[in-house]
């Protein structure tokens, strides 16, 4: 290997240099600077504000986490760290106005903060509800509950669609939120048959979507939206009237249909909808997702909406029963009949109030009465507690402003 005299000189220019700027240095000085910089470090260190978790400043704690077990109880949990018998009986009395510690679910995540020493009891046990709410319990100078509820952050959207095969393929063809098609099918549920949609038939719709830690968490208000089927399009307009927020057509009529409150002219209500109900004839408790009606044999049955009959016929402990389809989201079934009414076959349809049955004691039953139920999306739901918007249209008194709104939505959803 050469070196050239050119380079040697340069190495030695840098060598010299170094050579007198480290005789040049106080070696007290070190020292000085060496303190204030540790000093320094130390305030910063300090005054550092600690990782908050859940709003737990939590860097002191080692943290642990899980999912409640099937038959899980919290008790169980905190035990094994540390948490006495009677620390948990008063846990118990002082979180049951906020939280029912019963009503832990399996499969739901908890973390645990305990002390970083050999002990390592539980200071905090947070129990995750759900997304959006968290129940934390503390075990420091005082033993309560406290619930923590993590920011919603709601994104205005704006997307369309064109249908190929059905509405749920294309949010997810379009890379949309697939639970936005079950806010158009109940919005368009009176006025589009979602069953029926063919390729081409196409949508518009300006709404929020939520989102927790940057996660969605679904479909929040929908504030406009225009469906195109079978070459008719409908414009959804949301307008509040009587305190009640509806959606309307463009000429201000409502988009929905009521229900009738009752199937039947009844007596009383002598069993209602229940995830958890003691059988009168088994003994034994289960779901009873229906609302019982007493009635006399022989009380008619009516339709609360139209829709087209599914199936008339006998199905064990329901005894005779007709279940009736009203659109793509909302069915009804009507049980223990004593005869089918006149024309009610599979495939029949029916208008409002139309009888399809009378109330009898078929099946498992202990006496004449109609067991009604309701379903939203294919899953029961309680029908006394079905809250249908009003099917008047916009008040005279009310058309200004719905005319404004009207305007605001169409031009909006002209921009894309």
């Amino acid at each position: 290997m050469r070196v050239s005299m050119c380079m040697i000189s340069r190495m030695l220019i840098i060598i010299l240099l170094l050579i007198t700027a480290y005789s040049c240095v106080n070696f007290s000085e070190p020292r000085i600077y060496s303190f204030e910089i540790d000093t320094l470090q130390t305030e910063i260190y300090k005054n550092k504000p600690q990782n908050l978790f859940f709003g737990i400043p939590a860097d002191s704690f080692n943290l642990i986490s899980g999912q409640i077990k099937r038959n899980g109880l919290l008790s169980q949990i905190l035990i094994g760290y540390g948490i006495s018998n009677q620390e948990i009986d008063i846990l118990a009395r002082n979180s049951s106005d906020v939280f029912d510690v019963r009503k832990i679910r399996a499969g739901k995540n908890y973390f645990i903060l305990c002390d970083n020493d050999s002990a390592g009891k539980a200071r905090y046990l947070i129990y995750e509800h759900d997304p959006a709410i968290s129940y934390i319990f503390s075990f420091n100078d005082s033993i309560n509950i406290t619930p923590f509820r993590k920011e919603i952050n709601k994104v205005i959207k704006y997307s369309s669609g064109t249908i190929r095969l059905s509405l749920w393929e294309a949010m997810i063809a379009d890379s949309l939120n697939p639970m936005l098609a079950v806010k158009l099918s109940e919005i368009y549920a009176w006025s589009v048959d979602f069953f029926g949609l063919q390729k081409g038939d196409s949508f518009k719709v300006i709404y929020e979507e939520l989102f927790i830690d940057n996660k969605s968490q679904g479909i929040g208000r929908v504030y406009g939206a225009q469906f195109t089927w079978a070459g008719k399009t409908t414009t959804a307009i949301p307008f509040i009237q009587n305190g009640l927020e509806s959606f309307y057509d463009s000429a201000g009529n409502s988009l929905r249909k009521a229900f009738l409150k009752a199937p039947l002219q009844f007596s009383r209500i002598s069993s209602r909808f229940s995830s958890s109900r003691l059988h009168p004839i088994l003994r034994i408790r289960r779901p009873h997702f229906g609302v019982d009606y007493a009635a006399p044999v022989g009380t008619p049955v009516v339709a609360i909406g139209d829709g087209r009959v599914t199936a008339a016929t006998t199905e064990g402990a329901s005894g005779r029963i007709v279940r009736i389809v009203h659109n793509s989201v909302y069915s009804t079934a009507y049980l223990h009949l004593s005869r089918f009414g006149p024309g009610i076959t599979p495939g029949a349809f029916v208008k409002q109030g139309d009888i399809i049955g009378y109330v009898g004691s078929s099946g498992l039953s202990t006496g004449p009465h109609l067991d009604f139920r309701f379903y939203k999306n294919g899953s029961p739901v309680d029908p006394l507690t079905i809250e249908a918007p009003p099917v008047e249209p916009v008040l005279e008194e009310n058309l200004p402003k719905f005319d404004i709104a009207r305007r605001v939505v169409e031009s909006l959803l002209e921009t894309f």
